[in-house]
Formats: C-alpha cells, sequence, structure tokens
C-alpha cells in the first residue's frame, strides 16, 4: 500500500492564482462594493439626481380677467420637470401659534364655509417618527378645525382628516404604507358625505357624515389653536388647493407628472404653492403666505423616483 503521506498534494496552478488574486485583490473589491452601496444610497445613481431642474416663479397661472375669475386661463413659462427646491419642515416649536416651522396661508375666501367640496394635493416625505398625529394642510377655525395628518405609528405613516369637535375621517387599508424618507404624492378630495384619499396612484373612498365646517384661514406644516399641538417634521413640495372635487383619473394624471407637476384644473384653482424657493401663490390668485423658519433644500431627491 502506498503511503500518501510522503508524497503532498501538488496544488493546481490556476488555484493557487486564483487565491493570489482574490488575495491581492479582494479587499479592494470589498471597498469598491462599499462605495457603491454608500453612493446609491445617497441616491448618487438617481436620475432625479442629475436632472436639469426649475428655478422659482419658472410656470405660473396667467389670469387675464384678474384674480378668481376663470376664463381665458393659461400656464405661462416652464412648466413640469422637478423644481429647484422644497419646502424643509423642522418640525421645532411644536404646540406654539405659528411656531417656527409655520406657514401660514390666510382669506381663502372662496373656500370659506360648511360642507364645502375641494381637493388638497401635495407631495410629502416624512422624515421623523412620532406617535402623535403629524398636520400636513388644514383649515382653521375655532373649535372647528379640520386637518389632514400623516399619523406615523413608528415608522408607517397613514393620511386621514382630524377634527377638534366631532369623529376623525381616517383612510384604509388599500392605501400603501408610507415610510420615512420617501417622497409621496397625496391627494385628498371633498364632497361631504365622501372622502377620497390617496397616496401614489392608490385610492380609498371613505363615507363620513360629520360636516365640514371652517373658515378662511389655512395652514401647512402645524396647526394653531385648539387642537393636539403637533407640527409636521419633514419635507413638502407642490401644494395645490381646488374648489373642486377632482376624479381619481384627474388625480393619477396629477401623480403622473411628479413632483414639479401643474394644476390640471385651471377653472377650478383656488391657490398653487410649488414651495420652491418662496411661498408665493402661482395660481393668479394672489393668495402669498407668510413663512417663518422654513428652510428651502436642494438636496431632495433621495427618496424620490420618476412616476
Amino acid at each position: 500500500m502506498t503511503d500518501h503521506s510522503k508524497y503532498p498534494r501538488k496544488i493546481s496552478p490556476r488555484a493557487q492564482s486564483a487565491m493570489e488574486y482574490l488575495t491581492t485583490y479582494g479587499w479592494a473589491i470589498l471597498v469598491i462594493a462599499v462605495v457603491v452601496g454608500v453612493l446609491a444610497n445617497l441616491g448618487v445613481f438617481n436620475p432625479a439626481t442629475f436632472a436639469s431642474r426649475n428655478p422659482p416663479g419658472s410656470c405660473t397661472v396667467v389670469r387675464p380677467n384678474g384674480p378668481m375669475t376663470d376664463t381665458q386661463l393659461s400656464l405661462q413659462g416652464v412648466c413640469g420637470g422637478i423644481p429647484e427646491y422644497v419646502a424643509n419642515f423642522m418640525g421645532n416649536g411644536a404646540g406654539a401659534v405659528y411656531s417656527s416651522n409655520t406657514y401660514a396661508y390666510v382669506n381663502i375666501n372662496s373656500m370659506a364655509g360648511t360642507n364645502v367640496i375641494y381637493t388638497v394635493t401635495m407631495w410629502v416625505n416624512p422624515a421623523t417618527t412620532d406617535n402623535n398625529n403629524m398636520p400636513l394642510f388644514g383649515f382653521q377655525g375655532y373649535q372647528a378645525f379640520e386637518l389632514f395628518r400623516c399619523g406615523l405609528n413608528v415608522q408607517a405613516c397613514e393620511l386621514g382628516l382630524h377634527r377638534c369637535t366631532s369623529g376623525d375621517t381616517w383612510s384604509g387599508a388599500p392605501l400603501p404604507i408610507m415610510t420615512l424618507g420617501t417622497w409621496y404624492f397625496i391627494a385628498v378630495t371633498v364632497a361631504p358625505p365622501d372622502y377620497h384619499f390617496q397616496v401614489n396612484n392608490y385610492g380609498d373612498n371613505v363615507t363620513n357624515t360629520y360636516g365640514v365646517n371652517n373658515n378662511a384661514e389655512v395652514v401647512i406644516g402645524t396647526q394653531t389653536a385648539q387642537c393636539d399641538g403637533s407640527v409636521f417634521q419633514g419635507y413638502l413640495s407642490d401644494v395645490q388647493l381646488y374648489n373642486a372635487s377632482l376624479s381619481a383619473n384627474g388625480l393619477d394624471a396629477l401623480y403622473a407628472e411628479g413632483i414639479g407637476g401643474a394644476p390640471i384644473d385651471l377653472s377650478s384653482l383656488v391657490a398653487w404653492w410649488p414651495l420652491n424657493g418662496d411661498v408665493n401663490d402661482y395660481s393668479g390668485d394672489g393668495y402669498n403666505a407668510n413663512s417663518v423658519g422654513v428652510i428651502y433644500s436642494q438636496s431632495w431627491t433621495q427618496g424620490y423616483s420618476f412616476p
């Protein structure tokens, strides 16, 4: 019998070469993989990062017959694409009236009243978890407060309508769970008692017999009296307000336009705040806003994907 211990097994030249290659370049390959992962996480490979951006005021609604008229309307300028800036709400000053992250929009007279019909759309990127409901948009009235909310629970966000003095209305299961650091198109249409909540191109219809009672003051990103003291934390962009209940097809069309989309129903448009570097109303109705402590960010594309 042959004693193989006296004859050590020879290593294949190819295997030896492969081992030497891995030993020499393995760490380099690992470092490259880590760098690529970090760059991807930072959005370097996101097409939106390098897409051309529209500066503030690049697109506006022209109303030749004056504010609040609905004839001969048109869009003027460079419309569509993506904005140069978005509004960054830092979430400071919770519970304070016109706190450090507050927008205050006033005198939206055409929207005042009870059981009004309207639509609100916007792009939202929630930035932090908070067990309190985080306000996105609301009509402010004394003890008659209506507010659309991103109600965060751990890292999930659902869409709803909160009232101080009567029952809430919340979206149901068909809507996707919203996670932190991701951009979403949000829309709410109201034609009491029917409500339509939408996230991206997923919609949910809800019925609630509680009335809608509001006055002419509009707030975005906070609330100013009587309710909870919460503030929104994250990014907001392209807020549009209509005095009509837009159809599901219309909302899908707005979503398909992306974060820089222009209004689609100019005749029912009340106000349009792109939040692209300023708080001006580009609907032609003149509802320019006041803002306190809001930062305009150019580094907003992480978490955004073209529809």
